[in-house]
């Protein structure tokens, strides 16, 4: 371990080995031993902040306090007036134009893909299929 990950790691988990990652703890333990004189150091240091931050405690809040802020804050708004209604009225009927809209297309859609030949028309003309194929030879050029 180095002294600097040391360092780091003192700042980050404080001045008692105990409190740092199991597997650092070994190569801290190593470094103690090797240089005691600079672990002593920085752990002392981040002991101290350890020490400063444990003796921080939260203000306590009263009920008289907490009652006040409760009773001040704003009440929420009801917005289902004629603005909401017009809002709603609006979604529905353009969604109903929608569905108008696509009905008038594909009735008009439908007329031009309706078949305008019988069928019996179609079987003569696939009938005489064969007696065409002499348009399509290289005989008249």
């Amino acid at each position: 371990m180095t002294h600097e990950r040391f360092e780091i790691l003192a700042q980050a988990y404080g001045g008692d080995i105990a409190r740092w990652p199991a597997a650092e703890r070994d190569a801290a333990a190593l470094l103690m031993a090797a240089e005691p004189e600079f672990a002593r150091i920085v752990l002392g240091d981040a002991g101290e902040l350890d020490a400063a931050l444990d003796l921080w405690a939260p203000l306590a809040v009263t009920t008289t306090l907490r009652e006040a802020v409760v009773a001040s804050a704003p009440t929420p708004r009801r917005r289902w007036g004629l603005n909401a209604w017009f809002l709603r009225a609006g979604v529905g009927a353009g969604l109903a134009a929608a569905c108008a809209a696509g009905l008038v297309v594909g009735v008009m859609l439908s007329d031009l893909t309706a078949a305008t030949a019988s069928d019996d028309t179609v079987s003569a003309a696939l009938s005489n299929y064969d007696d065409l194929s002499g348009l399509v030879t290289l005989e008249g050029a």
